[in-house]
């Protein structure tokens, strides 16, 4: 069930609808039935998954809380009696035990997603290797099952174990709500990756219906709408053909393609987020925002601190920071500084846990050795970017223009454009061919290329580069609108003909220059697949 379908309409108008009327103390467990009844329409195999996860989590944080807490009493009892050895081998003991309770439930949870996400990806590499060497076996693919959401929820579920194992988080005793917490449907096919002490707080509350509440979040899921089958769908056509024929469209076609695919990523992908921020917003409850302006971001660390928030968040809270002060990287670290130099000593942690972030996050985008190249990518460039910081610093106390406009949408633009060469792993899907098409846009770009008539052959129409190109304006003038506060706070604060208006032309834009497909649903969001 997609979020811009009929059918999620309905489905949401009824869940708003039923759960304002609902007794205020079930409207949780109203909640938690509505997200297994959206998980089970989109597949009844997939409910078995999604309940493995919550159990084995319930059990696992449960006696891992148990134990902190009775070690605790017990602690307190005997400290006294114990010198300062002895009480932290007892505490080193004790987190030891609760350390192999953590691994056995992230190993159990990783390792489904591992099997039914990189199954395939695996018997290919393996089939390429035999291959290689010679041999003509060959292991069979199997047809594994892709839960929806499955690297959402897992990532989700994780977090909070491995919260409650460091005692940040406190274990949830119902498996109601824990349940509730993993399987909250506006959230549960793209994002945003919640932690439970922040979503806790509003999704267990007892909430009164708000007519300002409910218009806020309904505002906020147009605004979803709009970015989704005005711009993204709109603009897909155009990315495919570019894309799918790599022999016709060359030089010039790539930049094009590549800044084509950027605009719809963005819109696809951000319009999704606010389609479940608003439908959470709805239910009076509150989800971490995702996104922040990434593309007014100079420099591509910020831009992955803009865009989507809570996975790079994930990544650096529970790999990063794991990896850079454990006691074998300790060991590395020092190695380094003894036989290499400070220099180099005190980078190899960064550098390795930098590694093993990105590529994580190329293998969590998808089992394909593009996503991986691509994660690869952005830690390299990462990487010689803040090598360079001393020139910069150098650079800018000799050439003072770090804060002049043009200087800035200079670093905005070459952002978009590293980020968009970036992409090209994504479009292209094929590593080579990435490389190749990428060296084109170079030895064969010739702007006469870029005819009107050839961007009409894209499947495109004038008019819709026409929506297009008011879209573009209307996104960047919110965004910019935002640096200073809310635009929805903005326009509530203008009289009611005017917010009628502004939010009605806006609907319209939506109704009449929506991209439909068949039974007027918009086509797949490009994050759903992971």
């Amino acid at each position: 069930m997609l979020f811009t379908s009929f059918e999620f309409l309905v489905f949401l108008a009824v869940v708003i609808v039923c759960y304002y009327i609902v007794p205020k103390k079930i409207q949780w467990i109203f909640l938690l039935a509505a997200g297994y009844v959206f998980y089970f329409i989109a597949s009844p195999v997939y409910l078995i998954y999604i309940m493995t996860t919550t159990v084995s989590v319930y059990i696992f944080t449960r006696i891992i809380q148990t134990r902190k807490d009775t070690f605790d009493i017990h602690f307190k009892k005997i400290k006294k009696q114990l010198d300062r050895q002895q009480r932290k081998d007892i505490k080193s003991q004790e987190k030891k035990k609760e350390f192999r309770l953590m691994m056995i439930c992230l190993l159990f949870n990783l390792g489904i997603l591992a099997v039914c996400k990189y199954t395939n990806f695996a018997i290919g590499n393996i089939n390429f290797l035999l291959g290689a060497v010679g041999s003509s076996k060959r292991l069979l693919t199997v047809n594994m099952i892709l839960p929806m959401g499955i690297s959402f929820y897992t990532f989700q579920s994780m977090g909070y174990l491995i919260d409650v194992y460091r005692g940040t988080c406190s274990a949830e005793k119902n498996l109601g709500k824990l349940a509730l917490f993993v399987s909250f449907f506006p959230q549960l096919v793209q994002g945003p990756i919640s932690r439970f002490n922040d979503l806790s707080k509003s999704l267990f509350e007892k909430h009164t219906a708000d007519y300002n509440t409910i218009t806020f979040g309904m505002q906020r899921i147009l605004w979803g709408f709009f970015k989704k089958l005005v711009i993204a769908d709109r603009l897909l056509p155009a990315v495919l053909e570019i894309c799918g024929d790599t022999s016709k469209y060359q030089g010039a076609y790539v930049l094009v393609g590549m800044l084509f695919y950027a605009l719809e990523l963005y819109a696809d992908f951000t319009g999704g987020i606010d389609i479940a921020i608003g439908t959470a917003q709805t239910l009076g409850i509150h989800v971490t925002e995702n996104f922040r302006r990434p593309y007014f971001s100079k420099n591509i660390k910020e831009y992955w601190n803009r865009w989507h928030i809570t996975m790079g968040s994930w990544f650096t809270d529970y790999i990063f920071y794991p990896i850079s002060i454990c006691k074998p990287m300790l060991k590395v670290s020092k190695f380094s500084r003894k036989h290499f130099g400070e220099f180099i000593g005190k980078r190899v942690p960064i550098y390795l846990s930098s590694f093993a972030v990105w590529f994580a996050t190329g293998v969590w985008h998808g089992a394909s050795w593009n996503f991986i190249v691509w994660g690869i990518g952005n830690f390299v460039v990462i990487m010689i970017s803040q090598e360079c910081e001393p020139f910069y610093r150098w650079f800018h106390s000799k050439i003072n223009i770090k804060d002049k406009f043009l200087f800035k949408l200079f670093q905005i633009v070459r952002t978009v454009l590293l980020m968009s060469c970036l992409r090209m792993f994504d479009c292209y899907r094929d590593v080579p061919l990435t490389f190749k098409m990428f060296g084109k846009m170079f030895t064969g770009f010739d702007i006469s290329q870029l005819s009107v008539s050839a961007f009409q052959l894209l499947g495109l129409a004038i008019s819709d580069y026409i929506i297009l190109f008011g879209g573009m304006i209307l996104l960047v003038a919110v965004s910019i609108i935002q640096r200073k506060g809310s635009v929805r706070a903005k326009i509530a604060e203008r009289k009611a003909p005017v917010r009628f208006i502004i939010w009605y032309a806006l609907f319209l834009t939506v109704l009449i220059f929506g991209t439909y497909g068949i039974g007027y649903d918009s086509s797949q969001f490009i994050y759903n697949q992971f």
